[in-house]
């Protein structure tokens, strides 16, 4: 079967009808998203545009951005950060400080088979248990308020004008 295109090369008006057809935006239903609720709407719903109003927008306050890991990629990550000077290593017990990695909360995600003795400020029930269970334990660290404060800026001096 021939394509249109080929079949209508030195046509004039390539099956369009008459030279007054297919002009501005009327032959089209309008221009952008017009009628996407009337005579365009399978179009729109097919390509997943939907109009109206659609869930919620979560409240700032209650969005929080602390740095987390789960505890299987701590197990993996361990000898790393041993050899990186990061976490120690006693025996077959794997020590780290997670504050000092800037790492806020332990989540349970993953498989624990080393023995980690783990110092971090919030950590979960399931990534306690995972840990607990390995032969590790986990330490609870409570940040001081000065830590919590942002350090103040050194005032920089004022340069001289001639």
């Amino acid at each position: 079967m021939k394509k249109n295109v080929t079949k209508f090369r030195g046509s004039r008006t390539c099956g369009g009808g008459t030279h007054k057809n297919r002009r501005g935006g009327g032959s089209r239903g309008g221009r952008g998203n017009a009628g996407g609720c009337k005579h365009h709407f399978v179009r729109n719903y097919l390509n997943g545009l939907a109009y109206g109003k659609h869930g919620f927008k979560r409240p700032q306050k209650m969005l929080s951005y602390m740095p987390i890991v789960n505890v299987g990629e701590l197990d993996e990550l361990a000898e790393q950060l041993v050899s990186d000077g990061q976490a120690q290593k006693e025996g077959d017990v794997y020590h780290m400080n997670l504050a000092e990695l800037d790492i806020d909360k332990v989540l349970g995600g993953g498989m624990v088979t080393k023995s980690m003795v783990l110092t971090v400020s919030q950590c979960s029930e399931k990534a306690r248990n995972k840990v607990e269970e390995a032969g590790g334990s986990v330490v609870e660290y409570v940040p001081s308020e000065m830590e919590l404060l942002p350090e103040p800026e050194e005032p920089s001096e004022p340069e001289e004008k001639d």
